[in-house]
C-alpha cells in the first residue's frame, strides 16, 4: 500500500482492493467479475476528485494482468506487470489524459494501435482519465470499438462530470458511481495515517481536515500533508492552528455575528465579518457558510450531535438551538431568498466585499432589527408585559417588533416630534412618481440617475429591481434606499440584476422625439414650407401645448 513517495496521497495509494475505503461494494463487483471471468468490455467510473476513479483503474489493470492472479494480487513484492503498471510505463496499458488529447486524430491512433494483441501482458488496457473532455467526433469513431472490441482489449474510463458523456457510449460501458466517503470512515482512516506519520494531531483538527475534504480521500490526505509539514516538531496541530493553516473561520465566529446581528449590534456585525474577511474568507465562500447556518437554525431539532456529524461541536449545536426557538420560521426562509439573490449579485459588483457588508446592514432593516439609538430605550421581554401595571403601561410607548417578539419601551418625557410629511403614509406606486418626487425634493443626483443610467426590471411599493449599468453611481442604490424610507417611513428593497431591463427614461424620450420629428416632417405645414423655401431643412421644432391634441 505504500511506496516511497514523501507526498501522502501517492505514498498510501491504494494497490489492492482490499485497501480501498467507502467503495467496498463496488470493490466487490468488480473482484468477483474478474475472478469469474466476465469482466466488462469497457468500464466507466465517475464520481468527485479524490474519491479513487483512477486508483481502482490502475488496480482493475493490474488485476487483469497480474502474473499471480487476482487472488494473489501483488501488494508488496510486485510482479513485473504490476511495477510498470504502477508506474505507469507498461506496454500494453496505455493511461491517456482526454484533457490533453481531445481530438479525433488521437481517438483514430488509439483504435489503430488497438488492433494488435498484447505484447507480453494477458490484455491490453486502455485508461481514458477525463474521459468528458473527448470531443462529439472522438466518441463517435470511439462508439465500433467499444461495443465490440476484441478478447484482448479492455477501456477503462473515468470521469467527473459524466452528463458530459454522451449516452451512446455509457449504454457500451460498465459503469460504476463512486460516492463520496463517509465522515466517520474518513476520519479513522485520516487519524490512522497520522499515526503512521507520527504526526501529532488532535480529533478536532482531523475533523476539520474531514469537513473541508468534503468526501475526497485526495484532499484529505493533502491537507494532512500540509498540516503536518506546517507544524513544529514535537507540538501538537490543534483546531486553531489548523483554521489558520487551511485559512478557515470557525463556526462559532459566524454564529456570534447571526447573534448579533438579531440584535440590531450593526457596528459588532459588521466588525465580526471584517476579521472573518481578514481572515482569507472571500465572500461567496461566506455566504455558502451563512446559508448553511441558516439551514442548521431551520432544521436543528432534526440534526443529530453524534461522532459522524463534524460539522458542529457541542456549544455550537447548542447556540444555533438558542437561536432557532427565538426566530420565526418565515424570517430564516427570507433571508435564504435575500441571500442567493445576493450570491447571484457578486458577479456583477466590481467590490464583492461591501456588498456583503450592505448584505448584512440590509439584513438588519429587512425585518426592523435595527438597534434603536434612544439611550432611554430598553427591550422587554413579550411574557413580562403582563406584569407591568396598567398605569406604567399608559405612561410608556411600545413598539412590538414581531420577528423577534421584543417591545421597545420609551420614556414619554422625550417624546419625537415629526412633521406631517413623515407621519402621513406616503406611496410611490411607480417609477414615474418617483422621479417627479425627487424633482419636488430637488434630489437632481438621484433624478439624473433615475433618468439616465436605470434600467427598470420590476417597481412594485416596497421593492425595485433593476438591471446593472456600469455608469450607475456606485452610491446610488445606499442613497436611493435611505432617501425612500425617509419619505415614505418603509424600509425598501433595492436589487441588482442581471436580466435585461427597460430602457432608461431619457433614451425612451429620445426615441419618442425621434418619432415625432418624424412626423412633423411628413405634416402639411412642413410640405407647404418645403414648396416655398426647398433648401430649408427642419433643425428643431416645438408643438404647442394648446394645439397639442388637434
Amino acid at each position: 500500500m505504500t511506496n516511497t513517495s514523501t507526498v501522502l496521497a501517492l505514498k498510501y495509494r491504494p494497490q489492492t482492493f482490499k485497501d480501498l475505503i467507502g467503495q467496498e461494494v463496488i470493490a466487490e463487483t468488480i473482484y468477483n467479475s474478474i475472478k469469474h471471468n466476465k469482466s466488462a468490455n469497457a468500464f466507466l467510473f465517475t464520481g468527485i476528485r479524490g474519491v479513487g476513479k483512477t486508483t481502482i483503474a490502475r488496480i482493475v489493470a493490474k488485476s487483469l494482468n497480474c502474473e499471480n492472479g487476482i487472488d494473489k494480487l501483488c501488494e508488496d513484492n510486485f510482479c513485473i506487470h504490476c511495477k510498470s503498471i504502477i508506474n505507469s510505463n507498461h506496454i500494453d496499458v496505455l493511461e491517456m489524459d482526454a484533457a490533453s488529447k481531445t481530438g479525433v486524430d488521437d481517438v483514430r491512433d488509439l483504435i489503430d494501435f488497438s488492433r494488435y494483441g498484447p505484447t507480453s501482458a494477458k490484455y491490453k488496457i486502455f485508461i481514458i482519465d477525463e474521459v468528458h473532455m473527448l470531443s462529439k467526433q472522438a466518441f463517435n469513431a470511439l462508439l465500433k470499438t467499444l461495443e465490440e472490441p476484441p478478447e484482448y482489449l479492455k477501456f477503462i474510463f473515468a470521469t467527473t462530470e459524466i452528463k458530459k458523456i454522451p449516452i451512446t457510449v455509457v449504454s457500451r460501458c460498465q459503469r460504476f458511481d463512486l460516492s463520496r466517503i463517509k465522515t466517520e470512515k474518513l476520519f479513522r482512516y485520516i487519524k490512522k495515517i497520522s499515526e503512521r506519520e507520527n504526526g501529532k494531531i488532535s480529533d478536532d483538527a482531523i475533523k476539520l481536515i474531514v469537513k473541508i475534504s468534503e468526501g475526497s480521500v485526495r484532499d484529505a490526505l493533502s491537507l494532512l500533508d500540509r498540516g503536518l509539514v506546517n507544524n513544529s516538531e514535537g507540538e501538537e496541530l490543534n483546531l486553531k492552528k489548523a483554521q489558520k493553516i487551511y485559512g478557515y473561520f470557525d463556526k462559532s465566529s459566524l454564529i456570534e455575528l447571526f447573534n448579533n446581528l438579531f440584535k440590531g449590534e450593526e457596528d459588532k456585525v459588521i466588525d465580526i465579518y471584517r476579521k472573518i474577511y481578514e481572515a482569507g474568507v472571500e465572500p461567496k465562500i461566506f455566504l455558502n457558510d451563512f446559508l448553511e447556518i441558516l439551514y442548521l437554525i431551520k432544521n436543528i431539532s432534526s440534526i443529530k450531535l453524534d461522532g459522524t456529524n463534524f460539522s458542529l461541536n457541542d456549544e455550537e449545536f447548542n447556540e444555533i438551538n438558542k437561536i432557532s426557538k427565538q426566530i420565526d420560521s418565515k424570517d430564516i426562509i427570507l433571508f435564504w431568498q435575500f441571500t442567493i439573490e445576493t450570491i447571484n449579485e457578486l458577479e456583477i459588483v466590481s467590490n464583492p466585499n461591501l456588498s456583503i457588508e450592505m448584505f448584512l446592514v440590509r439584513l438588519m432593516y429587512l425585518k426592523d432589527y435595527n438597534k434603536k439609538s434612544n439611550k432611554d430605550s430598553m427591550i422587554v421581554n413579550n411574557d413580562n408585559v403582563n406584569e407591568l401595571s396598567k398605569e406604567k403601561q399608559t405612561s410608556l410607548n411600545y413598539k412590538i417588533v414581531d420577528q423577534i417578539k421584543n417591545i421597545t419601551q420609551q420614556d414619554e418625557s422625550k417624546p419625537k416630534i415629526k412633521s406631517k410629511e413623515t407621519t402621513s403614509k406616503l406611496s410611490i406606486n411607480s417609477f414615474e412618481e418617483l422621479i417627479e418626487f425627487c424633482i419636488k425634493k430637488k434630489e437632481i443626483k438621484l433624478k439624473y440617475e433615475l433618468e439616465f443610467n436605470v434600467n427598470l426590471v420590476t417597481f412594485i411599493e416596497g421593492r425595485i429591481e433593476i438591471a446593472f449599468n456600469e455608469n450607475l453611481d456606485k452610491n446610488f442604490i445606499k442613497e436611493l434606499s435611505n432617501k425612500l424610507y425617509e419619505w415614505t417611513n418603509k424600509r425598501w428593497i433595492i436589487s441588482l440584476t442581471k436580466k435585461k431591463g427597460l430602457i432608461t427614461k431619457r433614451e425612451e424620450e429620445k426615441i419618442n422625439k425621434d418619432k415625432v420629428f418624424e412626423n412633423v416632417k411628413k405634416s402639411k405645414v412642413y410640405n407647404k414650407v418645403l414648396e416655398i423655401l426647398p433648401d430649408s431643412e427642419l433643425i428643431e421644432f416645438k408643438i404647442n401645448e394648446s394645439e397639442k391634441n388637434d
